[in-house]
């Protein structure tokens, strides 16, 4: 969210009113219905009836691209990432810019779009590209240079703003798949886990006061942060970590339940997300609505499944897996507009492909056999979005919109393929 647009404001809603009528408080205490009555708790999160998630949804059908015309949309974007590397083995910079340009102190936020972005396209390359593709495998090279160098001195641009906290979190990713590109070099193994141990050190420095993690801290401009929670910035953070854990790397047990609790406090009845903690007493803002809440309900939810959240079934997952389809315009509407914020429900262009990403990751925790019509409809919408260059992008950030965009698209591509598809190319 750009600066300007931090000050949401608008008269409570209904559901507010009764929230606090019965609390007291619109996060501080929950609700639940027993029966005919609804009795306050304490929780860690919002407590009303839940919404009917005992049954799938009923499904359109789809004309979805086949797994060829899927490869080749892959290898087109893998193309673009490979001519689109710096020669320093990065990607992105401070160029392309315009009228109207994001919050960005210099030089650190620029480090730290850089870093995000990097790890991003670094991951797609390990995920997505050929063992036999020389190129990509140089690419691949060259960024892991750029990053085991880089790494050590990413920091907070001011005291007002952490862009930083997605370079870490994305790092995480990255390097977790570097762990195990070089399972078999324990000098090189070794390096990457005190790299990744040091993110985890990082994250822990950034950290809200609260628990999870902020990208602006406009109150106080702390040593330690007192940035309101961001919903979908904890569940990044919380899926790269649950990443590192998977290769054996145990994230901070602490840190980890603190920014679950987080987004509990943020999560509303319907598993839509409030944007920010910041907005807790305004939950039927647009943007926190179902509209709103599309290109963060999928990161959300599968940080939470990843970190043992059972109220994030099977079903939460495949009903938000058919609005994120069915109700795709409402973050289409908003892709490439230069403005955060200015669409329907106040959805930004940058929430497209990070939302598409997170619910390729929803598919992924789906039974075997039922995720064939979600990857269908997953891939019917990315796949006609690639332009003439193999590129994807949805929000003109300097010139770090390609890359990430790109990153995303072909990791959430290569979740699309039939089961025998993505086994041949691992």
């Amino acid at each position: 969210m750009s600066r300007a647009t931090n000050g949401f404001c608008k008269p409570a809603s209904v559901w507010l009113i009764l929230l606090s009528a019965f609390a007291g408080s619109s996060l501080q205490v929950g609700l639940h219905a027993t029966g005919d009555d609804v009795v306050a708790t304490t929780p860690q999160r919002m407590r009303l009836p839940r919404l009917d998630f005992s049954e799938p949804p009923v499904l359109p059908e789809v004309d979805a691209p086949s797994a060829r015309t899927i490869s080749q949309s892959i290898r087109s974007g893998i193309a673009f990432l490979v001519s689109d590397q710096n020669p320093n083995g990065s990607w992105g910079s401070a160029t392309r810019t315009k009228d109207l340009n994001i919050y960005a102190p210099v030089p650190g936020a620029h480090h730290a779009f850089r870093a995000a972005t990097t790890s991003l396209c670094l991951s797609a390359l390990l995920e997505c590209a050929e063992d036999d593709d020389a190129h990509a495998q140089k690419a691949i090279d060259r960024a892991e240079a750029w990053l085991f160098d880089y790494l050590p001195r990413l920091r907070r641009a001011d005291g007002t703003a952490m862009y930083n906290v997605w370079g870490h979190a994305y790092s995480i990713e990255a390097l977790s798949h570097l762990y195990e590109r070089h399972a078999d070099n324990p000098q090189k193994t070794e390096k990457i886990r005190s790299l990744i141990e040091d993110q985890f050190a990082m994250l822990r420095r950034y950290e809200s006061v609260d628990g999870g993690w902020g990208y602006y801290d406009q109150r106080y401009k702390a040593q330690r942060p007192t940035s309101s929670s961001i919903s979908f910035v904890g569940g990044t953070a919380l899926v790269a970590m649950h990443r590192a854990n998977s290769i054996g790397i145990e994230p901070p047990e602490d840190m980890v339940q603190r920014a679950v609790a987080a987004i509990h406090r943020q999560q509303k009845p319907d598993f839509t997300y409030l944007y920010g903690e910041y907005l807790k007493d305004r939950p039927m803002r647009e943007v926190n609505r179902p509209g709103g809440s599309l290109g963060r309900s999928q990161c959300c939810n599968v940080a939470l499944r990843f970190w043992g959240d059972t109220d994030v079934t099977d079903n939460v997952l495949k009903h938000w897996l058919y609005r994120l389809y069915e109700r795709n315009g409402w973050l289409d509407i908003g892709r490439k507009r230069p403005v955060p914020h200015e669409s329907w429900f106040q959805v930004a262009g940058y929430f497209y492909y990070f939302g598409h990403y997170y619910a390729a990751m929803c598919i992924d925790e789906l039974p075997p056999n039922e995720r064939a019509p979600y990857r269908a409809m997953l891939a019917d919408l990315i796949v006609p979005l690639q332009e003439k260059n193999g590129c994807w992008w949805d929000y003109p950030l300097y010139d770090y919109h390609r890359p990430y965009g790109t990153a995303m698209a072909i990791m959430t591509l290569q979740r699309c393929l039939p089961e025998r598809e993505i086994e041949g190319r691992q």
